[in-house]
């Protein structure tokens, strides 16, 4: 089969991109990640500052390769971590190392925003490990962003089992140079990082001591969580937050097809959205508003709450208008603020490509809407599509596998499975989050165990304390470094023994 050639220039970037949100539209999924993936600013300035605080970055020589013997599987390339020691009892005392794994985003964002680590550091004497994941960030194979993503051969290195292997390669090399090997590591992540920490435990036991994984929809694969769960459980809040909201939000997509089939109604939806650049098709208005509802759900925060904040634009402008598209526009206002114009892309990144193509390999996770039971049009997952967009984008030799994870890590009689062999892992989710249906949401053992917050969204239990954070937010991350004490505690015990 010949290989399919898309070497871009950085400046051909945003037209791919764009492409990518605006002609697959029924088969992207969300992305996952701890914090809602928006540019940062002054984000440069506020890492000085952290650096300041002992955090320091270095670079790991990593292997591109740790599956296969070629020749070239011996190239490395510099993978960025970064270790803040200022609580650090040092390697004398055995005292434990706290690991982040980065996933689908630069580094940079989670250092910033996940203050979960620098929070039971000092009570732990812990040291700190950021771990940035391969194809992202600074962390790139073969030197630079454009050569890494220039073709499929480049790209064949991007996947989960060769990121777990990284950050094992990574842990017994710090280890060693540290002399700290017998520190206990706790590898802790949220969303697709909380997925690896889970099966870093699971295949690398010997290297993690035990693993915090926040919000990890391990179970969103292969048919473990009915297709349309995501959107169920982002519908419940939304009704939760005003019934009238949620009639107007489920009412509007038919008002926006039956503007569109007029003869200049993709202008008037233009004018009417306040859109920058005139959309092609209504199913662009449509992929924002969902992002956006979607969005609001998934990272529902106190103390905004992002989907209150929705819901009460709309009901304010309920009660001025009867026009349902007027009220989805006074919800885009509240969410977005009122600016001269909105740009349907002005979100996208860079690493939306990466997390493209991971979900284009091995990590398929098949959502959709078969029914019409969510507030959202009905939008059904078929591999065949997936499989011809990702085709679209990366060429004929990408063909996505969607039984892989569930055959590389598990899933299917997960209960009765990981009773037998799996043993330190927390998967902690707050079931307002639309990814929390695909998570594990009840105890296995005494050691696999499911903290759940009724009213929790995405890896809220991993940011930064407040001093205004709510008591069950609060209690969430008492139990979790509790139960992180006590692995800790059993280990030294062993030690002693």
């Amino acid at each position: 089969m010949t290989e399919y050639k898309f070497k871009f220039s950085i400046l051909s970037l945003p037209w791919l991109l764009m492409f990518l949100v605006s002609c697959v539209y029924a088969t992207i999924t969300p992305r996952l990640g701890v914090v809602e993936r928006t540019p940062t600013k002054n984000l440069n300035a506020k890492l000085a500052r952290a650096s300041k605080g002992r955090l320091k970055t270095f670079y790991y020589a990593q292997t591109l390769d740790h599956f296969n013997y070629r020749p070239d599987s011996y190239t490395t390339f510099q993978q960025r971590y970064m270790m803040n020691s200022k609580h650090w009892a040092g390697a004398n005392t055995s005292s434990p190392i706290l690991v982040y794994f980065g996933a689908e985003a630069p580094i940079d964002n989670d250092v910033e925003n996940v203050g979960f680590l620098n929070s039971y550091a000092p009570e732990l004497n812990a040291l700190i490990v950021f771990i940035e994941h391969r194809y992202y960030g600074k962390s790139m194979p073969f030197g630079s962003f454009e050569e890494a993503y220039s073709n499929t051969s480049t790209l064949g290195y991007f996947n989960s089992a060769q990121a777990l292997a990284d950050y094992a390669e990574v842990l017994v090399s710090l280890k060693k140079n540290l002399s700290a090997e017998s520190s206990p590591v706790i590898v802790i992540g949220g969303s697709y990082g909380g997925m690896l920490a889970s099966w870093f435990r699971l295949k690398y036991p010997h290297i993690g001591l035990g693993a915090l994984a926040s919000s990890a929809p391990i179970l969103y694969f292969e048919g473990l969580t009915p297709h349309e769960q995501y959107y169920l459980i982002a519908t419940k809040d939304y009704k939760e937050a005003s019934m009238n909201c949620y009639n107007t939000i489920r009412q509007s997509w038919s008002k926006i097809d039956k503007i569109a089939s007029k003869s200049d109604g993709l202008s008037l939806l233009s004018q009417k959205f306040k859109i920058c650049n005139p959309i092609n098709a209504s199913s662009e208005l449509k992929d924002q508003l969902e992002r956006m509802y979607t969005s609001a759900a998934q990272y529902d925060k106190p103390p905004i709450y992002p989907v209150k904040m929705i819901c009460d634009a709309i009901d304010v402008a309920s009660k001025r208008t009867t026009d349902i598209l007027s009220r989805i526009l006074a919800g885009v206002v509240a969410f977005k603020g009122n600016k001269k114009c909105y740009d349907l892309n002005q979100i996208i990144t860079e690493a939306d490509l990466g997390w493209r193509w991971q979900t284009c390999t091995d990590l398929v996770i098949p959502m959709g809407r078969e029914h019409d039971n969510t507030m959202f049009p009905i939008s059904p997952f078929i591999l065949k599509d997936l499989t011809e967009s990702c085709q679209a984008v990366f060429g004929v030799d990408v063909t996505p596998r969607p039984h892989w994870i569930v055959t590389e890590f598990g899933g299917h009689g997960i209960k009765n499975v990981l009773k037998k062999f799996g043993s330190n892992i927390i998967f902690s989710n707050g079931l307002r989050d639309p990814y929390s249906g695909g998570g594990v949401l009840q105890n296995i053992s005494n050691s696999v165990v499911a903290i759940l917050t009724t009213n929790g969204s995405h890896t809220l239990d991993l940011l930064t304390p407040s001093k205004d954070d709510p008591k069950w937010l609060v209690g969430m991350r008492a139990s979790e470094i509790s139960i992180v004490k006590g692995w800790i505690a059993e280990y030294y015990a062993m030690l002693r023994s």
